[in-house]
C-alpha cells in the first residue's frame, strides 16, 4: 500500500510562518532604503563612511549567515524547541536589542567628534543586528522544506513568505510618510537635513515593537518537529513494515561539504545573488535617485517606495498560478523583461513628473517576480535533504550580502561629491546608477538564467554519509545509482 500523501499545511500554520520574518523585513526595509540618505543626508557624514558602514554590515552578515547555517544544522534545539525556531529566538532578540541604536545619533558625541570615532560607535551595534538578522533569516527560511514537500506548496509559502515582505515594506513607507509628513507641517522644511532625526529615531522605534509581536506569532502558532540533528525520522502509525530500502540502496545524507561538489549549487547561486543585487541595490538608491537626480521633496522617498511594494505585493499573490502555467524559468525570465522595461523607461527620461509612479510600478511588479522564483528555485534545489538545508540558505546568502556591500561601497567610491550633500555632478550620477543596478545587473542574471535552462539542476550524491542496515559500511554511489538517485528541478 502506498504511503498517504501529507495534508496540506493549515492556514492558520501559513499565515503564522509568514509573519516570522516580518521583524526582519521591517528592518530590511529600513536598512536599504534609508541607511546611506540617514547618515549622509540627515546626519551629515560623507558617502564613503556612510558605504562604509553599509559594507560593515553586509560582510558580517556575510560571515555570520553560513556559519549560523552549518550550525543550526548542526545543533539541536533548546530542550523541548527545536532547533530552527531556536535560533530564529536567538537572532530575534540580537536585532530587537541593537537595531534601535542605528537610527539613533551617537550617544555622548558632539559636533567636533570626528566621524571614524562616530564609525567606531555604530560597528558593534551593525554587527549584532547582522548576527540577529541573518540567524533569523536562515532559520526561517530552511523551516519551507520540512513545512512542506510539494513544489507548488513551496512556491505558495514563499509567496506567503515574500508578501508579509512587502507588507512590511509598505508599513515602513506608509509610517515614513507620516512621520515626514507631520515633521513638515510643523517645521516647514521641504528638505532633509539634522531637523529629520526625530523621524528616524521613531521609525526604528515602532518597526522594533511592531516587528516584536510578530516574532511571538510566529513562536506561537508555528510548529516544528524536534529530533536530534542528523537522526532519522521515527516510525509513524502510516510507515510501512517493508520499506523501499529493501529494494534500492539507501538513500545518502547530502552533508553541508557535499552540497560544495554540486555544479547546481553554483548555478543557483548565482541567480541568487543576481537576484539580490537588482532587489536591495534598487531599493538603497531609489531614495537618493528622487532626491538628488529628479529633485523631489523628501515625501516621495515614502511615497515612491510605497507604490512599489504594493505592486510588489500585487504580483506575489500571482507567482503560485504563474509558476503552474508556465514554469519557473519562463516566470524569472518574464520579470527580467520588466525589470529591463524600467531600465529603459529611466535611462530615456531625464526629468520625471507623474510617471515616476508608473515606473515603479514596473520595478515592484518585476522584483517580487525574480526574488519569490529565485527562492522557490533554492528550495528545490535542497529537496528532502533538509538537514543541511540552513548551510545552503546560509551561502546562498553569503554571496547575496558581499556583493551588495561591495557594489554600494564601489558606487561610493564613485560619488563625484563624496564630502558634499550633493553637487551638480550627482544629479546624473544617480541617474546612470539606478539604469546600471537594474538593467545592468538584469543582463547579467539572464546569462545565469540560460544556464539553468541549458544545463538543468541536477543534484548528485558524492558520497554517502549514513551507515547501511546491519551496521554496512558506507560506499561510493555506482553510475547507475547516481542516474537513479539524481533528482531534476526544471
Amino acid at each position: 500500500m502506498d504511503d498517504p500523501l501529507p495534508s496540506p499545511l493549515p492556514l492558520r500554520t501559513r499565515l503564522s510562518y509568514a509573519v516570522g520574518h516580518f521583524l526582519n523585513d521591517l528592518c530590511a526595509s529600513m536598512w536599504f532604503t534609508y541607511l546611506l540618505l540617514y547618515f549622509h543626508s540627515v546626519l551629515g557624514y560623507s558617502s564613503r563612511h556612510a558605504g562604509a558602514l553599509l559594507l560593515t554590515g553586509q560582510v558580517a552578515d556575510g560571515i555570520c549567515t553560513p556559519l549560523v547555517g552549518y550550525e543550526a544544522d548542526q545543533a539541536g534545539g533548546c530542550g523541548r524547541y527545536g532547533r530552527r525556531k531556536s535560533w530564529h529566538l536567538i537572532g530575534t532578540i540580537s536585532v530587537l536589542l541593537s537595531f534601535p541604536f542605528i537610527f539613533n545619533p551617537c550617544l555622548g558625541c558632539s559636533e567636533k567628534t570626528p566621524e571614524w570615532a562616530v564609525l567606531i560607535y555604530f560597528i558593534p551595534f551593525v554587527v549584532i543586528f547582522q548576527f540577529g538578522w541573518a540567524a533569523t533569516q536562515i532559520s526561517h527560511l530552511s523551516l519551507i522544506p520540512e513545512l512542506v514537500t510539494s513544489d507548488h506548496e513551496k512556491v505558495e509559502l514563499t509567496a506567503f513568505r515574500y508578501a508579509f515582505t512587502v507588507v512590511a515594506n509598505i508599513t515602513v513607507y506608509a509610517l515614513a510618510w507620516l512621520l515626514l509628513h507631520f515633521e513638515v507641517g510643523r517645521r516647514g522644511a521641504p528638505n532633509l537635513g539634522r531637523q529629520d532625526i526625530p523621524v528616524f529615531r521613531n521609525l526604528s522605534l515602532i518597526v522594533v515593537a511592531v516587528g516584536a509581536i510578530s516574532s511571538l506569532l510566529f513562536h506561537l502558532g508555528t510548529p516544528e518537529k524536534t529530533r536530534p540533528p542528523g537522526c532519522t525520522p521515527e516510525p509513524e502509525e502510516h510507515t510501512p513494515l517493508l520499506s523501499d530500502s529493501q529494494k534500492k540502496p539507501i538513500r545518502p545524507y547530502l552533508l553541508w561539504n557535499h552540497w560544495l561538489l554540486e555544479p547546481a549549487f553554483y548555478q543557483v547561486a548565482m541567480l541568487y545573488m543576481a537576484t539580490r543585487l537588482i532587489v536591495n541595490l534598487s531599493q538603497t538608491y531609489i531614495a537618493m535617485y528622487l532626491t538628488n537626480s529628479l529633485m523631489l521633496p523628501k515625501k516621495f522617498i515614502a511615497t515612491i517606495p510605497l507604490v512599489m511594494y504594493i505592486s510588489g505585493f500585487l504580483s506575489s499573490l500571482l507567482m503560485k498560478t504563474v509558476n503552474k502555467r508556465i514554469g519557473r524559468n519562463l516566470t524569472y525570465f518574464l520579470g527580467l523583461m520588466i525589470i529591463l522595461a524600467f531600465a529603459a523607461w529611466v535611462a530615456l527620461t531625464g526629468n520625471m513628473g507623474v510617471e515616476v509612479y508608473g515606473a515603479a510600478i514596473l520595478l515592484g511588479a518585476g522584483s517580487a517576480t525574480i526574488l519569490v522564483t529565485s527562492l522557490s528555485m533554492t528550495a528545490d534545489l535542497i529537496g528532502t535533504n533538509t538537514h543541511s538545508g540552513a548551510f545552503v540558505y546560509g551561502a546562498m546568502s553569503f554571496t547575496d550580502k558581499v556583493a551588495n556591500g561591495l557594489a554600494v561601497m564601489l558606487i561610493q567610491n564613485l560619488h563625484p561629491c563624496p564630502t558634499l550633500l550633493c553637487c551638480p555632478g550627482c544629479v546624473a550620477f544617480y541617474h546612470w546608477v539606478m539604469v546600471a543596478v537594474t538593467g545592468g545587473i538584469a543582463v547579467v542574471a539572464s546569462l545565469f538564467l540560460a544556464c539553468l535552462m541549458i544545463w538543468p539542476i541536477r543534484i548528485r550524491f558524492h558520497d554517502v554519509s549514513v551507515t547501511g542496515l546491519a551496521g554496512s559500511r558506507p560506499r561510493e554511489l555506482e553510475p547507475q545509482d547516481e542516474e537513479d538517485n539524481a533528482s531534476i528541478v526544471n
